[in-house]
């Protein structure tokens, strides 16, 4: 529990201090932000420092790494009652997916500002890159065993814990070939739908600090009811759980730092960096710790609003109308007359909702063990 906290005490106070450095090293290289010539109530906004999600993935490197030295030192010294936490592989991938992500989310970045334009990647070259850190992360996940044969991930498909619904079951091969499909589906959703709903001031940071921190609770509670600590019908068979829980909090406290100046009026924008090495680290920690289907309801606002995109283009390209007036979601209240604040606002309401639902089915299911 001592690492967990001190991950993200280090990850917040580090974000906090480094995000207005780093502006300013963005102010004088000129790296700001290009908005949508149809976005014309956020014109406005065009030249605000971007990339700003740098920030967030430092912190959060420094928060975890930072946390297990501390305690390694303390621990080291004869001062500490428990035994310092050690680095883990499942912790591990999911920084990778973090900063792999973030990579890819800079590249597209770069390209808008140094072509001038508010389109950066092309979406081939974006789910490429995509593939190319989610199967970096996924082998390793699924293939490097303990010394008690577990390996971070399962080959089953998950909701509060694995179902029966195994991919290994079509065999070895295939098996291996269909969870990198599936992998690379929940890591290429979850980016994408995270960046989807960056488009207002604060939005997508105050979300994900909600969705991180019930991860950090998810993880916890697996480490509390670890089947390695005392094997019993409703224990969690997850490798590292406590690790996770040491991620996600480093995460979350880098992403709440980050929102005192991303908050409107935002001082910088996370850009690309941020959102896709976000959401990427949403699916990671889905996947290691058997909850991936559950992060539908927890991400659910980030599901509504990436589902407002896409029943916009299917209705205009079955029907030829529109049903909102823009998408994504935020916008379309935008164009109605909501303040940006306001929006903002309620729309962290439902992320909080979603992520109390999520929260819920997670703790029914092992009170009533079904």
């Amino acid at each position: 529990m001592v690492n967990i906290v001190l991950a993200g005490g280090i990850s917040l106070v580090v974000s906090l201090l480094g995000t207005p450095l780093f502006t300013r090293f963005l102010v004088r290289r000129g790296y700001g932000q290009f908005i949508r010539d149809d976005l014309t109530q956020h014109h406005f906004k065009r030249g605000k420092p971007t990339m700003g999600g740098a920030v967030i993935i430092g912190a959060a490197l420094v928060g975890y790494v930072g946390s297990h030295l501390v305690l390694m030192a303390v621990g080291a010294g004869g001062a500490l009652a428990v035994a310092p936490g050690r680095f883990s592989l499942g912790a591990l991938l999911v920084l990778l997916l973090l900063v792999g992500m973030g990579i890819v989310g800079f590249l597209d970045d770069y390209t808008k500002i140094s072509k001038a334009r508010s389109l950066g990647l092309t979406s081939k070259q974006k789910l490429l890159g995509q593939a190319v850190v989610t199967l970096a992360f996924a082998l390793p996940a699924l293939l490097a065993e303990d010394d008690a044969g577990r390996a971070p991930a399962s080959a089953a498909i998950s909701f509060v814990r694995d179902t029966p619904l195994d991919l290994a079951a079509a065999g070895p091969v295939l098996g291996v070939l269909l969870f990198l499909l599936w992998a690379n589906l929940l890591v290429a959703g979850a980016s994408n739908g995270v960046n989807v709903t960056d488009g207002l001031d604060g939005l997508a940071t105050g979300a994900c600090v909600m969705v991180f921190s019930a991860y950090t609770g998810i993880s916890l509670w697996q480490y509390n009811q670890s089947c390695t600590a005392a094997a019993a019908p409703t224990c969690y068979d997850v490798r590292d759980p406590l690790d996770l829980a040491v991620v996600a909090c480093a995460i979350a406290g880098a992403c709440f730092g980050f929102l005192w100046w991303n908050a409107s009026p935002a001082s910088i924008i996370m850009g690309d960096t941020g959102s896709l090495s976000l959401g990427a680290a949403l699916a990671g920690l889905a996947i290691l710790t058997r909850t991936e289907l559950l992060l539908v309801v927890l991400g659910g606002l980030f599901v509504i609003v990436t589902m407002s995109v896409v029943i916009q283009v299917a209705s205009f390209k079955l029907t030829g109308r529109r049903v909102f007036r823009m998408a994504p979601l935020h916008h379309h209240f935008e164009l109605l007359g909501w303040a940006e604040i306001t929006i903002v606002i309620r729309f962290w309401i439902i992320a909080g909702i979603c992520a109390m639902a999520g929260l819920g089915l997670f703790y029914a299911e092992w009170l009533t063990g079904l």
